[in-house]
Order: structure tokens, then sequence, then C-alpha cells
């Protein structure tokens, strides 16, 4: 072709013998610009080769101890690709065909003429260059195709004409859990690949078709692995055409795009993730250009602004939103982003919002600075009221009362809260109510005044403190439980403050307590709560110091008493006399400066007065200004408690000071609290002890227990002096008593048996009680032993003896006896006998004793009784033998004797056997006759071994 280049143009041609025709066609191919390379030999040539690499090699046939045949064979075993051209003179058809065999590309035969051999030379050389470029290429195009085809990336099918299946790669065949081979030869379509799918299968038959009319196509197809995955697969067909533009095949390509499909599905989510997230995200994005100008508003400016995007940029720039200079241009250029700038915005319902503004430069279409706005006004706010909470809770500390606490809080509510109407309840718990303890202007304006509630559950304010529940209300006219329907109060809560109250807080708005405002009502109340607790807990650990401290001081005193006593009992006890006694217990009283004054009087009935008879201390002539007169009310203590015969105790002197005059000549010798208190022992008054403190409340109730006490020991010492000197006098009164009272157990057994008693003794028993005999003189004695049966005060009755319609009887009681009483003041029950109206008792009275004394112990056993005679005995110094013989006797001893002689077992004949006796007395015979003759026994020692007899009593003359 004209003007086509020729695959020898720039070509290396390598000539190898010694012919005419190698050097002409040498010089034809120099023009051409080909490199032609001129060799003699074939072992020439083949290192030409290796050296150089020509494009072509032309020999002759006859080389030099070689021939080009074999020069092929070498060129063909190394460099099968190179062109090979044989040229000889001897041409024939072995030559050919051995040529051909040995690889040579051309076989030429040599003209009689050079020229043209060279021309025919000429034409076959760019034939095979040409051939060998053309086998290059196509090798090149089958190494791309085999790379293509075996792409592990994508599976690849190749199609005949028809649309069978000739050839899968390994992707393709590794769809497929069986060999691929089993199905070449099928249509494509019906490969087990699409098989599943009708739909899918119609699709892939679609595109093959396209191929087939020799159009491309491509489809999406979603299939099943073998592995059991879901796979999205983008199928391409094309048709392949030779060089005459027939179909030979189709190739179908399948990319597996499942991952790019998933992405793209989460990119679409995200995208709409991030369209629901600016549409309700709080924080707000702006983008601007250099001059402010917006470029992008998001869609939930008006979370914050309350304009619509439109709305904000009709507002103007950036400025006329957030404010000029918001922030150093220069810095955010050398910094790139600058975070958390506090400003301050106004929205377009014009209320002020505190922002916090973060700036960054970027790259966004045509905007360069991004701002992202974060609404912090209640974090603001928040903090604001978490300062105003310490302000509060560092007062708390200064506060020492409940009322005070409430008053903070009802002051700092408004920086807390933001709303000025509170009130504090705090509970009464004598009353079961809870009073307001403080409350703000704007909550009685809005409520009115605020009552005491009741805590009984029944309204809001009781109903939130009886159940410990807080209480919050957007509306509370809505709430059932409200108490003030009239109240112009909406917004509400009622928080318990523990067993202290409620804290109330409200507002007139509508929903005016969010949930920072809840917390901030919580916390609020849990600090008043906490402070109240801790003002209870120091008032109680107050009151507990106070308590401890006078306990102390209650403490120190009784010690200080209870030394003195333990002095006066230890006086007492050495004390030989009465005047020893009352003088050691004054003396011990006022000694050290323990109290003022202290004296002791005798109570003389007859002149209804107290008669001082020893004192100690400072007198200073008060006893002489007083007569001491025995009255139960207003006089002076002594003669109040003689007259009562029970303490009487004057905290305070000064009370009173007029209405008794006692008082004022008390005050006068600084006497500022007093106490008496009677000297009894076994109901018989032995004076008063009255004691005065040169201060007020010097006696509390332990004193005067503990002095209380003394006065009983103080009783029983005189009581024992006056039976040591009954017991040591040798003159006694011999006092007879008449009564007609039924009190003395032997008067109401004469009046309920009509009959005549007489008392013949008693022993007290170690655990039963009292055993008396009594002797029945007339009357009949079943009478008397029923009529005691029947008296509660007689424990059991037992028949000693009888004589005629008399006898003796022997009597438990379970009441005191007058004898027991009388001896314990050194007096001697002598006898008594009881007739059916009247009763007689004789008693014998020491010297040492009081005659008086022992009338108030008679009166007091048996009743009123008349004196009826009272006589001097003389007893002499010696004791007698009877008295002798009862100190050596044991209790049980006198009773076992008693019992038998006032059961006859002593008379002849014997009333009753010793066995009898033993039976009465609940013993064995054998310790009744032990018991008898031990007595005997000691009855004649006393008799023969320690007193004289006459001698006319012992026999002799």
């Amino acid at each position: 072709m004209s003007g086509a280049r020729s695959p020898l143009d720039g070509a290396a041609v390598l000539l190898v013998g010694t012919t005419e025709w190698v050097s002409r066609f040498a010089e034809t191919l120099e023009p051409r610009g080909t490199e032609a390379r001129t060799v003699e030999t074939a072992a020439a040539a083949l290192d030409a080769v290796r050296r150089e690499r020509p494009a072509c090699v032309v020999s002759e046939y006859a080389l030099e101890g070689s021939t080009g045949l074999e020069l092929a064979r070498s060129l063909g075993a190394e460099w099968p690709a190179l062109p090979v051209l044989l040229c000889t003179a001897e041409g024939s058809e072995r030559v050919a065909s051995d040529a051909f065999e040995a690889g040579v590309d051309d076989y030429v035969a040599a003209e009689a003429s050079p020229a043209e051999t060279v021309a025919r030379l000429l034409e076959r050389t760019e034939r095979a260059l040409r051939a060998a470029e053309e086998r290059a290429t196509e090798r090149e195009r089958a190494r791309q195709f085999d790379a293509v085809f075996e792409d592990a990336r994508a599976a690849t099918w190749v199609l005949d004409d028809e649309g069978a299946l000739r050839r899968a790669n390994e992707t393709a065949s590794g769809m497929l859990a069986g060999p691929v081979d089993a199905h070449l030869g099928e249509p494509f379509w019906e490969s087990p690949w699409w098989a599943p799918s009708d739909d899918i299968a119609a699709d892939v038959h679609r595109v093959v078709e396209t191929a087939l009319d020799g159009g491309v196509d491509d489809a999406v197809v979603s299939r099943a692995t073998a592995d059991g995955r879901r796979r999205v697969l983008d199928l391409s067909v094309r048709p392949v055409e030779d060089h005459r533009g027939q179909l030979t095949s189709v190739v179908v390509e399948g990319v597996d795009i499942t991952d790019r499909v998933e992405l793209e599905r989460d990119l679409r989510r995200s995208e709409e993730l991030h369209r629901v997230t600016l549409n309700n995200m709080t924080d707000t994005v702006l983008i601007t250009d250099e001059s402010g100008a917006y470029t992008y508003v998001c869609p939930n400016v008006h979370f914050i602004f309350g304009y619509r995007a439109e709305e904000i940029r009709e507002l103007g720039t950036i400025d006329d939103l957030l404010g000029a200079d918001l922030f150093d241009r220069e810095e955010l250029a050398e910094r790139g982003v600058l975070k958390n700038i506090e400003c301050t915005a106004t929205d377009k319902a014009g209320r002020e919002h505190t922002l916090l503004v973060n700036v960054r430069e970027v790259s966004i279409q045509d905007g360069t600075l991004l701002y992202s706005c974060r609404d912090i006004t209640k974090r603001k706010q928040r903090e604001e009221a978490l300062a105003t909470l310490q302000e509060t809770a560092r007062d708390f500390l200064y506060a020492e009362t409940h009322r005070e606490i409430a008053q903070h809080v009802v002051e700092d509510t408004p920086g807390v809260l933001d709303t000025d109407a509170s009130a504090v309840y705090l509970f009464d718990a004598d009353t079961n109510d809870l009073r307001p303890a403080a409350a703000s202007a704007r909550m009685r304006e809005l409520n009115g005044p605020l009552p005491d509630v009741h805590a009984d559950g029944a309204t809001l304010t009781s109903h939130s403190f009886v159940e410990d529940e807080p209480l919050f209300f957007d509306d509370v006219h809505e709430a059932d439980r409200l108490a003030n329907p009239a109240t112009d109060l909406r917004s509400a809560c009622y928080i318990p403050l523990g067993d202290h109250g409620v804290f109330v807080a409200g507002s007139e708005r509508v929903g005016a307590f969010d949930a920072v405002t809840r917390e901030l009502a919580d916390l609020l109340a849990a600090t008043a709560e906490a402070a109240l607790d801790r003002v209870s807990r120091e008032s109680r650990l107050r009151e507990q110091d106070r308590t401890l401290q006078r306990r102390n001081r209650e403490l120190s005193e009784l010690n200080r008493v209870n030394e003195t006593i333990r002095e006066i009992d230890r006086a007492v006890v050495r004390a030989e006399t009465r005047a020893e006694v009352d003088h050691a217990v004054c003396e011990r009283l006022t000694a050290e400066g323990r109290f003022a004054f202290a004296w002791i009087g005798t109570v003389d009935p007859t002149a209804g007065r107290v008669d001082p008879r020893a004192w100690a201390g400072d007198d200073q002539g008060y006893l002489d200004t007083q007569s001491f007169a025995l009255e139960e009310t207003g006089g002076e203590p002594a003669g109040r408690s003689a007259a009562t015969g029970a303490v009487t105790m004057v905290s305070n002197v000064a009370d009173g000071l007029r209405e008794e005059p006692w008082r004022k000549e008390a005050l006068a010798r600084d006497y500022l609290s007093v106490i008496a208190i009677p000297l009894v022992y076994n109901d018989l008054t032995h004076g008063v002890l009255t004691v005065y403190a040169g201060s007020r409340d010097a006696f509390d109730d332990r004193a005067r227990a503990v002095l209380a006490e003394l006065g009983e020991t103080v009783a029983a010492a005189i009581s024992a002096i006056e039976r040591k000197h009954a017991l040591l006098s040798t003159s006694m009164t011999r006092v007879e008593f008449e009564t007609e009272a039924r009190t003395f157990v032997l008067s109401r057994l004469a009046h309920e048996a009509d009959a005549t008693l007489s008392y013949d003794g008693g022993i007290q028993q170690r655990e039963g009680g009292l055993h008396v005999f009594v002797s029945v003189e007339d009357g009949g004695i079943d009478a008397v032993e029923r009529a005691a049966a029947d008296l509660v005060g007689v424990g059991d009755v037992r028949r000693m003896s009888t004589s005629g319609e008399g006898g003796v009887l022997r009597l438990g009681l379970a009441q005191p006896f007058p004898a027991l009483e009388l001896a314990d003041h050194g007096a001697v029950f002598r006898g008594a006998t009881a007739t059916p109206t009247t009763t007689t008792l004789v008693v014998d009275v020491p010297e040492s004793v009081d005659v008086r004394n022992v009338t108030q112990l008679v009166r007091a056993a048996v009743g009123e009784v008349t004196l009826r005679s009272k006589r001097q005995l003389d007893r002499a110094a010696e004791q007698d033998p009877a008295t002798t013989l009862l100190d050596r006797l044991t209790e049980r001893q006198l009773e076992v004797v008693q019992t038998a002689y006032y059961s006859g077992f002593f008379e002849s004949p014997r009333e009753n056997t010793g066995e009898d006796v033993a039976e009465m007395l609940d013993i064995s015979p054998a310790a009744f006759y032990q018991h008898v003759r031990t007595v005997q026994r000691k009855l004649f020692a006393t008799l023969f071994e320690e007193h004289t007899l006459p001698l006319s009593a012992s026999g002799v003359e």
C-alpha cells in the first residue's frame, strides 16, 4: 500500500552467507533505514542473534561447515518467535519441506538474476516481519485475555456464537458446588448459577441475546452462593468478532458488587441519619464565607434561635446573629479551630440564650467558616443555681435553729429555681401539724395566708410529708388533694424534708419545673434536710451535754450527800443515847458547809407543835422566830411534815413570799431551799429532821430519797437505843389500855364467838409468821374455833387442849401482832383479855421509853384506845431464872415446849400424848421427845447451877 509503513523501516536484519545476493540485499535495505548485518557462518549468526536480537534472519542454504536448515533449527530452539527465511538456488520440494520442518518462516528460490532474487527477498521479508508482528500482537492479546479471564476479582464465562458455555474461569467455577465441565455446551442462562430464580435466568438470557445480536448489555442480579451468602453481581456481556467482523464468541463478565451495594446502602442510611440528626439535634451548624454571608444553615436552627433557615438568611450576616468580633481571625488562621467561645444571642421570642460556639476553617462549596453553636443556657442557669446552693449550704452552717434554715431556703429559692414563690413547713410532733415556718411574699400573694396543715395525708403538703414522696405538678389545679382551689399558683412542687417538714415552691406559669429545675429543687431540699438534721443533732448533743452536766452535778451532790449519810451512819452506830444521835445527825449535815442549818424536833400532838431538841449550823436565831405549828398546808416545813407524816420539800423559798410568813425569816438568813423529813420507824414517830440550804433547788429527787432513807435510819437507831435502855432499865411502867374497837384479832374473835379470850403467849416462826396461844375462858371453844377459821387474818387454827367448854387454841396469824411491834421499841406486851364488848391490853413500858410513843403504837395496832391505869414497877437488877431460861432456849425449842404445855402433855393424866403433840407440830415423835428433854436439861441447869435455892426448897433442914 503506497505510503504505508514497511516492517523493514528501522528494523535490524541479519544476513547469513557469502552469495552475491547477500551483499546486494544488504545494499538494498540500507536506504530504507534498515540495519542490515552480514555474517558468513552459522556460528557467527548465532552469536550475533544473542548479542543484537535482530528482527529477522535471512540465510542461504549452503554455509561453511553447516547449512541454513541447521541454523534455522538452532534459532527455533532458542528463539521460536524470531522470523527465519531461507534462500537457495537449489530449490526443490524436498528442500522446501525440510525448510518448513526446520521452522523456517519462508522459503525463497534464488533466481538467475540477483536483482530478481533481492526483489523477492524484500517482499518475503516484509511479509515475514508483518506476520511476526501479527503473531506477537495475537500472543499479547492472548496473554491479556488470559490475564483478564483469570482475574480473581471477576467471574468470566466464554460462550459460543449460540450462547452455549465454552469456558469459565476459576472465580466463576467457585460459584458452583460441582465441576464446571458438566455444564459445558449448555445454554448459559440455563446453567445452575441462575437456576434458583426464573427472574434471574430471564435477565441473563436477555443480555446474552443482546450480545449475540452484536450489542453490549449489562444486568445486576442477586443470588445465593455455595457458602450460603447473598451476593450481588454486575454482569456485562459483549460480543467477540474476528477480523472479518464475524461473531466468534461472547464474553460474560460478572463483578461481585455486594460490598459496593452494601456500602451504597450504608451511605444512603448514613445520609438519611445525617439528615435526621441535623434536623433533630440541639446543636446548630452554620457555614459562611469570609464576609459572614450564609452558605449553609442547618435545618434545626429553630431549636436555639426560633427562626427557620430562610428567616436566618434574611436576618443578615452571622455578625447580626452572634455579634461582631466573636473571634480573632488571625488566631483562627494560626490554630485552624477555636473552641468553646461563649457568647449570648437573642431568639425570635426575645429570650436571651448563652451559647458555646466552635469555629473552624473549612472549604465546603463556597463556605470557608463553620460555626457549631450549643445552647448552654440551662447549664449556665444550673451552674449559677449550684453556686447559689453552695452559698446556701454555707449559710446553713451558721444557722442554729430550724426556723433560720427555713428562712434561708425561702430567701435562696429565686436564685436556685428562678421562682419567687416558696415556703417551708416544719413538723410539730406534739400536735401532729405542719406549721409554716417561713414563706416568701410572692407565695402569700399568689396563694394567700398559709394555714397549719394536719399531718393526715389529706392535702398535697401533708401527703408529701406522710408518704415521703416528692410531688411535681405542671398545673397544680389538676391535683386531687389541692387544699386551696383559689390559689393563683400553677406549677408547684412539694418535697419532704425528712422528718422535719416540707419544702413548697411554685409559679404562676404552667410547666415551670423542667428536668433541670426538678433536680435543683431536689438538691435544695436535700441540702436543707441535711442542715435540719445537723441542727437537730447538735440540739440533741447540747441537750445531752446539759443533761450530762446536770447529772454530773447531781451525782457530785449525791456523792456529797451519800458521804454525809455514811458519816452519820457511823456516828449513829457509836451513839449511846438519843441526844447523841440527834446532835451527830445535825452536826454532820452542816459540817464543811454542806448545808446551812439543820435541826431535829420532837412532835408534841397535845400542844400541836414541833419542839426543837437538837440543832447545828448557822441558826441566826431562826428557831426563836417560829412556832412550828402542826399544819398540813401553808406552815413551816417541819410542822407540815409532822402533820402529814410525809417529806416536805421547798425548792425555792422565795416563791409565795407574802403568803407564808416563815419564808421571809428564812430568806433573811439566806435559806433558799428547805427539806423536812419525819423520823418514823415501824409507824412510830421520833420527831422531824429539817435541813436548810443556801441555794435554790439544792434538794432534787435523789437527795430527797436519800434523806428520807436517812430519816428511817435515824428513827431505827433511836428505837434501837430505846430497846437497849429498856433491857437495862430496872424500873418500868405498867400501862393498861381498854378498847371497844374490832381491829384487834382477839376482839373480833371474842365478838364473833361471844366468848372471853386471853392471850397466853406466842412465838415467831421462821417462815410461817406468828403463832399465839389463846385461852377460851367461857363460852364454847368450838364457836371460837369456827370463828377463827373464817377470819382472813388467821392462817390456821389448832386446838391444843380442852377444859369443860373452854380450852387452849393455837392461832397462826398472817398479819402483824402488837407484841412484836412493841418489842421493837423496848415495850413488853404482857397480856390481853377480850370480851364480846371490850378488850383490855397490858403493856410494860421501860423508864427510857416514852409512854406516848407506846400509846401511839397500840392505837395504830388495835384502834382507838383508852388509858385505864398506869403504875410503876421495880425489877431486880439481876435477871430472874425464867428470863435466863428463855434466853437459853431456841425458838423451835420454846415452840415445842409451849405447845406441849398448852396441849396438856404435862398434866396427869396427860390430855395429849407425845405422838399427838408431834403431829400438831408436824415433826416426828423422836424429835419431839428430844426437844422436851433438852428444855428440861436447860431448866434444871438454870435452877441448880446458876441460882442458889433456899434450904427449905432444897429439902435440907
